[in-house]
């Protein structure tokens, strides 16, 4: 059985970690739907700051617009290719009963510190877009996890990016509870669909330098499986039974961030190794690639994650402190989109 095929066999679904415009016009992705077993796509600011800035994609429809603003042009440009590449997941989505065949695009990374105006700018982008495959990207940092609590209550599918930590993970898993029971409390559907975004990569490359050779390469897949335990635990617990009662669904764990960072490293190393059931892993697609070609499925994910505890201890005595460090992380990762938006902006505010 193919690498790819194994992945869904153990119930896993695989997206793309990217999008282009030539990607959709040439039929590529269609392939990776066909061929590839691919379900979905995600999308974030460095993505389009590749597809704009890497390719003549864009061009023609830059010199044509009539937008006032670069923000304004970027939001107008992004959203044709997500409701494109909608579409093309339509049958998934409406196949799978809504769990795959979706896509995801982000609000401004500038919002990620800034409640009020990321509930404001979600729900603009999330009617622009109208489709009811399309989850709208917040961050899971402190003022955005009510800002994800009031888009879930008011109906809006949330992909919740940047999480790194365990912490983190639970709180969004508080936060979109809590929009489900707001719902159900007025008499709402409690079918309002979420992932949960785990980055895993960075967690290796910021101790890259600092860990014992046996340690290289273990921390982010020990944060992954730590992390997988507490989905699993989530999906067990009264708050989650009820909410299933209701007729809600689970907010799905998603790995990303699964690309290779260290090039001794497999470059499937994130993906043959966080193999479990009723998750997601997204891939960009040199990963995809690398994998359908020689990926391997050693093993599922342990859901009792004792292996990923004692992994954990090992870095907590060698002085590295996993809460503080994916804090410090989040912070990271904010300013890397943050920069890349710039970039975006500064690229679309030049006249061609």
């Amino acid at each position: 059985m193919r690498p790819l095929e194994l992945l869904r066999q153990a119930g896993q679904s695989i997206w793309l970690d990217n999008i282009t415009r030539g990607m959709l016009a040439s039929g590529e992705l269609e392939r990776y739907i066909q061929e590839m077993s691919v379900t979905g796509l995600t999308s974030n600011p460095s993505i389009f700051h590749k597809a704009f800035t890497q390719t003549t994609d864009y061009t023609a429809a830059i010199a044509a617009a009539q937008a006032d603003s670069p923000e304004e042009l970027f939001f107008e440009l992004a959203i044709q290719d997500l409701q494109a590449a909608a579409d093309l997941f339509a049958d998934i989505h409406r196949d799978s009963n809504g769990v795959d065949g979706w896509v995801s695009l982000e609000v401004s990374p500038l919002l990620a510190y800034d409640c009020a105006s990321t509930i404001t700018a979600a729900l603009a982008v999330h009617e622009q877009v109208a489709r009811p495959n399309v989850f709208i990207k917040i961050p899971g940092t402190p003022e955005g996890l009510p800002a994800i609590e009031e888009c879930i209550f008011q109906g809006v599918p949330i992909n919740v990016t940047l999480l790194f930590s365990l912490e983190q993970y639970v709180a969004c898993v508080q936060a979109y509870e809590r929009g489900i029971a707001r719902r159900i409390a007025q008499g709402k559907s409690a079918d309002v669909a979420s992932v949960a975004s785990v980055f895993i990569s960075r967690w290796d490359s910021a101790v890259a330098d600092r860990v014992p050779q046996d340690l290289r390469g273990a921390l982010a897949l020990a944060v992954g499986q730590q992390i997988y335990r507490a989905y699993q635990e989530h999906r067990l617990s009264a708050g989650h039974q009820e909410i299933l009662a209701a007729g809600g669904r689970v907010q799905r764990l998603l790995f990303a961030s699964t690309s290779t960072k260290d090039p001794s490293a497999p470059d499937t190393l994130y993906i043959d190794n966080l193999v479990a059931p009723d998750t997601i892993n997204t891939m960009p697609d040199a990963t995809l690639q690398a994998f359908a070609d020689h990926g391997n499925v050693p093993r599922i994910l342990d859901p009792a994650g004792a292996q990923s505890a004692q992994i954990l201890a090992k870095f907590a005595q060698i002085g590295v402190d996993v809460p503080q460090l994916g804090q410090e992380l989040q912070v990271q990762g904010a300013q890397a989109f943050v920069q890349a938006w710039h970039d975006l902006m500064a690229v679309l505010a030049t006249p061609a």
